[in-house]
């Protein structure tokens, strides 16, 4: 059963989807911010002039993302598949330093909140699911909303990550593992600082061939397989082996019946620390020998913690709509051997591979096509 996207809801601190596709080579949405006067400025990507609220960036894109796929709501049959690292984070630590005995509306601050926001924004009354995988919930969650539509479950599903980790314990926790950076984000660079921390998210609406037919929906394209793996080596850093990792592509590319070479370019996780470009460049070269297009959005955008690999798969979704590859922004002295997208890349693809990598051993690969 073939499952399409026909719709993509997507905010960052360069726009919407149409506004972060045109900037993502033009200008980083990243720039030198101090929301907290108690902690030292660091390089930021704000989706306004203060750090968002969850529930209003889950909002915007829901919204967008039926406007995109000409739906009304209510939909009572949607799936919802909707995922967040950090969730309400940012609550629980304004609560934490109030000291208020009781917590009103305490419902919308638990973890599944984005999930259940959307489904009140969509009118849904059917499968509802938060996944959290780290960094790599984005397409935990894309992966997920493809198996509820294939096994039948669901016909239609809201599939995606929105993240809001501008919060003092998270500059504090990153800050602590020496993982931010002190200027900017410059993914796979031989001169990179760590990552910069950036707002957003997207969801797309997927369903099956058959019902976006019906309808005549505009098809971004289709999901055609994923592979999920935990390595469980570390709590923060990746298996220096990159075997598990390994595993999780090769089982995408089996199960979406590719070979390597069928793949046109990979968005790459890129979130400009040591360890993650090391081993991902590596990666990379054992799965690709004979090379592939390559690059990540996060100097752009920031890093958008669990919501990334949402925006990554969109970012490729346009890619194979407009024929043109997105830029590794933040790239001036590639330390690897890979062939890096510098500049936005006019290119005939069919298929493209998203990567996500979090904390904890989370390896997510999924594989799109035309």
């Amino acid at each position: 059963m073939d499952v399409v996207v026909t719709g993509i809801g997507l905010v960052s601190a360069l726009g919407d989807l149409e506004q972060t596709w045109r900037r993502l080579s033009i200008k980083p949405g990243i720039c030198l911010q101090q929301p907290f006067p108690e902690l030292a400025p660091r390089p930021l990507a704000l989706v306004g002039s203060s750090p968002s609220a969850l529930l209003s960036l889950v909002r915007q894109v829901a919204i967008a993302a039926l406007q995109d796929a000409a739906l009304e709501p209510p939909l009572a049959d949607c799936g919802i598949v909707v995922g967040s690292s950090r969730g309400q984070q940012a609550q629980w630590e304004k609560l934490a330093r109030s000291r208020q005995n009781g917590i009103e509306n305490w419902l919308e601050t638990l973890h599944n909140a984005a999930a259940i926001a959307t489904a009140h924004q969509v009118g849904a009354v059917g499968s509802v699911l938060s996944p959290m995988a780290a960094c790599a919930t984005g397409l935990w969650a894309i992966a997920q909303a493809f198996e509820l539509i294939q096994t039948g479950q669901c016909e239609r599903v809201i599939a995606g990550a929105v993240e809001a980790p501008i919060t003092p314990l998270t500059l504090a926790g990153f800050t602590q593992v020496g993982a931010l950076a002190r200027t900017g984000a410059y993914p796979f660079d031989r001169y990179r600082e760590g990552l910069a921390l950036g707002e957003g998210g997207a969801v797309m609406v997927m369903e099956t061939a058959e019902a976006a037919k019906r309808r005549s929906a505009n098809i971004y394209g289709r999901i055609l397989g994923f592979g999920l793996t935990a390595d469980g080596h570390h709590v923060s850093a990746p298996d220096p082996d990159g075997r598990v990792g390994a595993i999780a592509i090769k089982q995408c590319l089996e199960r979406s019946r590719l070979t390597p070479e069928a793949i046109g370019y990979v968005h790459a996780h890129g979130t400009a620390t040591q360890l993650n470009d090391r081993n991902e460049a590596q990666l990379i070269q054992r799965i690709f020998p004979e090379g592939v297009p390559v690059s990540s959005t996060k100097g752009a955008t920031g890093h958008t913690l669990g919501a990334s690999g949402a925006l990554g798969l969109a970012f490729c979704l346009m890619a194979l709509k407009h024929q043109t590859l997105p830029p590794c922004v933040g790239l001036s002295n590639p330390e690897f051997d890979l062939d890096f997208v510098t500049e936005s890349r006019r290119a005939a693809i069919q298929n493209t591979l998203c990567l996500s990598f979090g904390f904890g051993g989370q390896n997510a690969a999924i594989a799109l096509g035309c």
